[in-house]
């Protein structure tokens, strides 16, 4: 055996082919970090559409680098030079490149990219691919100047001096208001939260080297540690009024900790040498949370994505369930469907769209592209779009694949004992809201129901603060997550505020128009008429009666006119992915409605 090894990997093409494909990953981890490290420049000159324009270029640079590979590959090497054995020492050989990288995981990904693109997929397996991980992230070292953390002993110089340490530690190249006060107020939190002497007497703080930037923000994030308990906390850094920094508070429920690290609110600009290592961090504080999401929060959505399918096979493997039609009020766009023990659902585009849908599949998939590349300030559902996905064909139910067939015949293939979907989007299941408010309605919770209205209105004000019109408003395109929030998921219909005309409806001219079926006024595709939105939403007396109470602005074009005109001002709204309250400058309103108008 040892004997024959030598001869195996003896083609230099293999090698030459493996040192490209690397050399086509180490470009496009180098211009990520560059990206990632222009969100502090931009953060602090306070540039939030370079910031916005950085992070949304950023999500395209892995297909950018990975086509280049191919290309690269396809016009160096002849179709005849890439036989099995040699794609079987390619791996071989890039594995032993990848010795003392700083990203292996990500590199072997990206090789799987490479050769998944230029092999058919009934042709690549196992043997030429990364299926499982080849080589360990486990004790990557770093460079001593770019640690993945940093250590404080509180107990060496106080509390409060080590929490101004840890700030000043990021260099932001930008005044702070009052950082001694800031520092004060987090200090008395922490010590209110593990004791007034425990932080001081024992042990340590662990803070992640480098701040993770996403919308106006910058987030320093930790954790004390007493013994082998750990306490996470998170501290956002945003700029005032006057253009100078402030501590805006200190998080460290668990639960606003996991909101703002959720599905929706993905893509932070981190620079990391070894994402990995940011990978285990993160797990300590978000342990429920899997390793493909949190690689997907920072920014790694391709690893995410292939650490997501991997999960899926293993859950596959290990449940006996089948694939059904997700409950629920069907869609005119989408077939989805959904695997009972499996906490995501399938999204397939259908081939037709009866009326009143007037779109096509390639729309679609621009309107699921559009939200990839934005910002959805925590109201939009991540989306993983895949290619060629084989199913076991004994775990679809006989109604599934019927109708699978019936509405979406130009994706579907059966090849032996799997069912082959051409085309679907993968999203975390959530509860949708019709079905959330009916049901608090049977059990005669309107407190339940008023908080369903309340983030409702809150959801789509805030999508509405980043260029975004839902379209169809429906309650059955929004679902509740588990901790309570009304997140948007259905996008076939989705606008830019900014390409919307919002206006009133005419008075009638005459008895006739009145009674008219049909609108007596011009209407345009993009015109949207706000007082409209009442007749769809407000059936449900309690829910009319909640939704007057914290959102009647939405039935008006004013509200939508106004906020309009701020987006072509130029204005970037602040959306925070925390209650108010939590806020060191939170004033609560006790005036009267009177007094707030004046």
């Amino acid at each position: 055996m040892q004997a024959a090894f030598p001869k195996l990997l003896s083609s230099q093409i293999a090698f030459d082919i493996a040192r490209t494909i690397l050399d086509g990953f180490d470009k496009h981890y180098r211009l990520f970090r560059h990206s990632s490290q222009a969100a502090k420049r931009h953060f602090e000159q306070s540039d939030w559409k370079a910031a916005q324009t950085e992070a949304r270029e950023r999500i395209a640079f892995y297909d950018k680098r990975v086509q280049e590979c191919i290309h690269i590959l396809e016009d160096e090497y002849d179709e005849e030079d890439l036989t099995d054995s040699a794609w079987r020492e390619v791996k071989l050989h890039y594995i032993g490149l990848l010795t003392d990288h700083k990203q292996p995981e990500l590199a072997e990904t990206f090789f799987n990219s490479v050769c998944c693109n230029i092999l058919h997929r009934a042709y690549f397996n196992n043997d030429f691919i990364f299926v499982r991980p080849a080589v360990s992230t486990d004790y990557i070292e770093t460079e001593e100047i770019a640690p993945i953390y940093r250590v404080y002993y509180p107990a060496k110089d106080g509390l409060r001096y080590t929490l101004k340490r840890i700030v000043t530690n990021f260099q932001l190249q930008c005044p702070f208001a009052d950082l001694n006060r800031d520092v004060g107020l987090i200090e008395a939190r922490l010590k209110g939260l593990f004791g007034p002497d425990q932080l001081e007497a024992n042990h340590q703080i662990q803070v992640l080297a480098s701040l993770f930037y996403r919308n106006k923000g910058a987030y320093i994030v930790g954790k004390g540690i007493n013994g082998n308990r750990e306490y996470p906390f998170i501290v956002p850094i945003l700029h005032n009024r006057k253009g100078e920094l402030i501590l805006d508070t200190v998080l460290f429920d668990p639960i606003l900790i996991t909101v703002l690290f959720s599905f929706t609110r993905a893509y932070f600009m981190v620079d990391m040498e070894v994402p990995s290592g940011y990978v285990q961090f993160l797990r300590s504080l978000l342990p429920k949370k899997p390793r493909s999401e949190i690689y997907t929060i920072l920014g790694l959505q391709k690893q995410g994505k292939a650490l997501f399918y991997r999960d899926f096979l293993h859950h596959l493997r290990h449940s006996s369930d089948r694939f059904e039609i997700a409950p629920g009020i069907r869609g005119l766009v989408m077939l989805v469907f959904a695997l009972p023990s499996f906490p995501y659902v399938f999204k397939a585009i259908k081939d037709y769209f009866p009326a009143p849908k007037e779109t096509t599949r390639a729309i679609v998939k621009e309107k699921y592209l559009l939200v990839k590349n934005h910002d959805r300030v925590g109201r939009m559902a991540d989306t993983l779009e895949y290619s060629n996905v084989a199913f076991p064909r004994a775990r679809f139910s006989e109604a599934l694949l019927t109708e699978l067939k019936q509405v979406a015949p130009s994706i579907v293939e059966e090849e032996g004992d799997q069912i082959i979907i051409k085309h679907v989007y993968i999203e975390r299941r959530m509860v949708p809201l019709n079905i959330w408010l009916t049901n608090a309605e049977k059990r005669d919770d309107l407190a339940a129901m008023e908080h369903g209205v309340l983030e409702y209105g809150n959801a789509i004000k805030e999508l509405v603060g980043v260029n975004i019109f839902p379209g169809d408003m429906l309650y059955k395109n929004f679902g509740v997550t588990r901790h309570g929030r009304v997140v948007f998921y259905d996008y076939d219909e989705i606008e830019y505020i900014t390409d919307c005309n919002f206006r009133s409806i005419p008075l009638p001219r005459n008895e006739e128009d009145e009674m008219s079926a049909e609108p007596w006024y011009p209407v345009a595709k993009n015109d949207v008429f706000p007082e409209q939105l009442g007749t769809f939403l407000l059936g449900n007396a309690n829910v009319k009666k909640f939704f007057l109470k914290h959102h009647a602005d939405l039935l008006t074009p004013q509200f939508w006119q106004m906020r309009k005109q701020r987006i072509l001002e130029g204005h970037v709204e602040d959306v925070f992915p925390y209650p108010q309250e939590c806020r060191f400058s939170y004033q609560p309103i006790t005036s009267t409605p009177a007094a707030q108008a004046a």
